[in-house]
């Protein structure tokens, strides 16, 4: 319901806006011909008097009236460009706000239920574990469940304070020699633990080193990672992969899923940007985690990129540039 009031509302200022353009478009025209108007009745007036030789007159009189129409058409042309790109201006202001307080709007129903979810999980199994008499595998499936959920919540909140942090460059990174394969393989046993029934295979190694900071590569990493366990079958491999040439080290991961609409391709590592309705939607996220993995990278002057996988799914690369101390 009140969706449907906001949108109402959004309709009622496009149309008042579209009728109060034609209305200045509609006044300028006007003035324009009134003025054409009076410089004729001028120009007729100014025929009738003798001060002057009738031939002189006529042509002086012809003079000034192609002088006159002249400077209206100058005056009104420059005063519709004005108008129209001010028009324009302010419609692409308009429609951005509108569009950014739409995905602010999206972001609050996403994260809500992100909280929401894992808080009442982790709150029905310890009051299950407090209340019954578990035996000790159940008991450990709960406790299981429960910290994986607390996992997910401590994730979610990092993630939110490092985009907080990038944006406002309040975050300092702690640059360091690393090899990316060395961060591949912790973040791969990480999520194996959490996801024992996933296929994710990492190759690479002993490559040369980067200039990185490791908190910031480990959450990149991660939220490709958990970005391609959400959407691609179970069934299928997830693989992470390190390469490099003569400048630099690429990381690549690759899944088998659902792969991202050409059209929306170029909008992925907007922040906020998820599509579809998120209340409708499925797969659990914010907006957030490609939006860090561009943050990421661009915190390490590294190339991201994204393209197809064959026949299905998406690869996302990152390419570092090698350091000098390698």
């Amino acid at each position: 319901m009140l969706a449907e009031k906001k949108s109402t509302g959004i309709l009622r200022i496009y149309i008042l806006y579209w009728i109060m353009l034609a209305y200045i478009l509609a006044a300028l025209g006007w003035w324009f011909i009134e003025l054409n108007r009076q410089n004729d009745k001028m120009i007729k007036l100014k025929s009738t008097t003798e001060m002057q030789t009738a031939t002189y007159a006529a042509e002086d009189l012809a003079s000034e009236k192609k002088r006159k129409t002249a400077q209206y058409a100058g005056e009104g042309i420059t005063f519709l460009i004005l108008i129209v790109l001010s028009a324009f201006l302010f419609f692409r202001a308009v429609r951005k706000q509108l569009k950014v307080s739409r995905e602010q709007q999206q972001f609050m129903i996403a994260v809500t239920h992100e909280l929401k979810t894992p808080i009442a999980i982790a709150s029905l199994n310890m009051e299950t574990i407090q209340k019954r008499e578990l035996e000790k595998e159940q008991r450990e499936k709960l406790m299981n469940n429960t910290l994986e959920e607390l996992r997910r919540l401590n994730a979610l909140c990092n993630n939110l304070l490092l985009s907080s942090q990038m944006e406002s460059s309040g975050y300092r990174a702690s640059y360091e020699p690393i090899r990316i394969s060395q961060i591949a393989e912790k973040c791969v046993k990480d999520f194996s633990v959490r996801f024992p029934g996933r296929h994710i295979l990492c190759s690479g190694g002993n490559e040369s080193m980067i200039l990185g900071d490791r908190f910031l590569l480990e959450m990149g990493l991660n939220n490709l990672i958990d970005n391609a366990i959400k959407y691609s079958p179970r069934e299928s491999n997830i693989y992470i992969a390190t390469e490099e040439n003569d400048t630099r080290v690429t990381l690549e991961v690759k899944d088998e899923g659902q792969g991202i609409p050409r059209d929306e391709q170029k909008q992925i590592f907007e922040k906020f940007y998820r599509a579809g309705d998120e209340a409708t939607r499925k797969a659990r996220g914010t907006g957030l985690g490609l939006f860090i993995v561009r943050k990421v990278a661009d915190a390490h002057q590294a190339v991201i990129s994204m393209t197809d996988n064959d026949p299905r799914g998406s690869i996302f690369r990152i390419s570092f540039i090698k350091s000098e101390r390698s």
